[in-house]
């Protein structure tokens, strides 16, 4: 069976996935780009804005595995966009542009169900209300006996984890203090490094990068 899996997931120190008062301007919230700086000097991160270059080291070997062997991403209404409650503007189509990177089906989770929005390269947004088990299923349907990622939230993140289904889990704590916003750590994961291997690595960047794999 296909694995279920989260890369470059950047935490603080303080546990938080994100910042408080995410809007359109700001996609993290009060966080601004300080969760990710790690990630926007990478070969990994231009190539998916279609630039050449970029650093090579650690950070990138790490990072630039999240697009192998994907069929298709779940990810959370927050991550698609700021809107909350029942949509006023069908027209926005995420923060990526007319081609995102992900050039798979993505499965968006929210209580409010819209038409599926169909984009350039291979990307196509369908919005499910749904348990993640249920979420589970229609991507493995999706993604062909390839992997399916988790992209996000932390509050996404943490419902695969609570319900025991995610195979391999690529964390990076990031050493900044927060203090608000969502946090990936809360009720019910006690114990969770028993279900995988976890191993480590500090880069210097400055950040440290944590993988728990399933046995």
């Amino acid at each position: 069976m296909s694995r279920v899996r989260v890369h470059n997931f950047s935490v603080s120190l303080d546990g938080y996935g994100t910042g408080e008062g995410q809007s359109l301007d700001t996609p993290f919230g009060h966080a601004g780009g300080r969760l990710t700086e790690w990630f926007f000097g990478t070969r990994t991160f231009r190539a998916m804005q279609g630039k050449d270059g970029g650093a090579t080291g650690a950070d990138d070997a790490l990072a630039g595995t999240w697009g192998d062997g994907i069929g298709a991403e779940i990810m959370g209404r927050n991550k698609f966009g700021p809107q909350r409650g029942p949509w006023e503007d069908h027209e926005w189509t995420g923060w990526w542009g007319p081609n995102p990177p992900f050039h798979t089906p993505v499965f968006v989770l929210t209580h409010h169900p819209r038409p599926s929005v169909e984009m350039e390269g291979g990307t196509t947004f369908h919005f499910l209300d749904a348990t993640p088990q249920e979420a589970l299923r229609r991507a493995r349907e999706a993604a062909g006996g390839l992997d399916v990622r988790i992209g996000g939230g932390p509050s996404t993140i943490r419902q695969f984890l609570a319900a025991d289904l995610i195979d391999h889990l690529h964390l990076v704590i990031v050493p900044i203090v927060l203090g608000r916003g969502e946090r990936l750590w809360d009720d019910g994961l006690e114990g969770l490094e028993d279900r995988f291997e976890v191993e480590s690595v500090t880069t210097p960047s400055g950040v440290t990068h944590l993988t728990f794999t399933r046995p």
